[in-house]
């Protein structure tokens, strides 16, 4: 808030001085579930990024869904505390990326391809099958015991 205080003051300064006020807003990573949602629903945010071990997953249990309904790249991450220590703050339960500097633009457009490959594209594969049920090492050796004794 301090730095935005100063760049505005400066713009003030400028301004009242006759030149042009233009000052240019600082590039920063957007926290916090309703911000990153109002971002998701403009289709502002360029990337979304979301803690995997928010308790309750209510919280944003549905954020992946509105991702993929306006076409935003989202992908999972280990902790809340690693988005945290990005927003200089204890936990995030998410962030949004808005903007990039133009040097930076290469390596957004590379994570984007690799959030839309193992977590947009994944989504329609995971919603398409349901009920697949995996057999407990216990039932596999079951199994595997019985066509051995069926091949004998």
């Amino acid at each position: 808030k301090a730095q935005k205080t100063e760049r505005l003051g400066d713009a003030a300064q400028a301004k009242a001085a006759g030149g042009n006020a233009a000052s240019k807003k600082p590039v920063c990573v957007k926290m916090g579930i309703n911000h990153v949602t109002k971002l998701v629903e403009e289709k502002e945010a360029k990337l979304v990024v979301i803690a995997h071990d928010v308790d309750p997953i209510e919280v944003v249990v549905w954020l992946p869904s509105l991702c993929k309904a306006r076409g935003i790249p989202y992908c999972i991450v280990k902790s809340k505390a690693r988005l945290g220590a990005l927003v200089g703050k204890k936990t995030a339960t998410c962030l949004a990326i808005t903007e990039v500097n133009a040097e930076d633009k290469g390596d957004l457009d590379a994570l984007k391809q690799l959030c839309e490959a193992h977590f947009n594209s994944e989504y329609d594969k995971n919603m398409k099958t349901w009920g697949e049920a995996t057999s407990s090492d216990r039932q596999a050796a079951k199994v595997a015991k019985l066509l051995a004794a069926q091949k004998q």
